[in-house]
């Protein structure tokens, strides 16, 4: 009997890991693959072939694709599984008419803490209440409140 609790007790043992455990998101190794794509030389296909297909894809005056890397460990003992944020890379790639890379910005945890947010507000485009719009609700609230009573109160 003592033998098999002994036996029990090693498997047991044995399974448990000291190693962290990694999580990995999106994109392996982010910063050496930024060094083979090379503005005004490289297109589209290149970086496709290289990073894969983006995480995003945003389109204003030019076509920007944004490939991010992220890395969370939580196995140290001592904190309990708390995670630690290891690797939070982002790229931001931003292609001509022609698919031409034009300009690319990589952002590392660092760079994204040092970013200024703005405090001011922005106006919302059709704040203005139309005449279907408060008609719409002044239905509602006959629909809600028929006699008025809430109202009232």
């Amino acid at each position: 009997m003592k033998i098999l609790k002994l036996i029990l007790i090693f498997i047991i043992i044995s399974n448990c890991t000291l190693n962290k455990v990694i999580k990995h998101h999106g994109v392996h190794n982010l910063k050496l693959k930024n060094k083979k794509l090379e503005v005004l030389t490289t297109n589209r296909n290149d970086v496709i072939s290289n990073l894969g297909f983006p995480s995003t894809k945003s389109s204003f005056e030019n076509d920007v694709w944004i490939y991010l890397e992220r890395k969370i460990t939580a196995s140290e003992f001592k904190t309990l599984g708390k995670k630690k944020l290891i690797i939070n890379d982002v790229l931001v790639l931003e292609f001509d008419t022609k698919g031409i890379l034009v300009k690319k910005d990589l952002l590392s945890m660092n760079d994204m803490n040092n970013l200024k947010i703005l405090e001011t507000d922005t106006m919302v485009a059709n704040k203005k209440n139309t005449f279907i719009r408060t008609f719409i609700k002044s239905f509602k609230q006959k629909i809600n409140d028929p006699l008025g009573v809430k109202k009232a109160k």
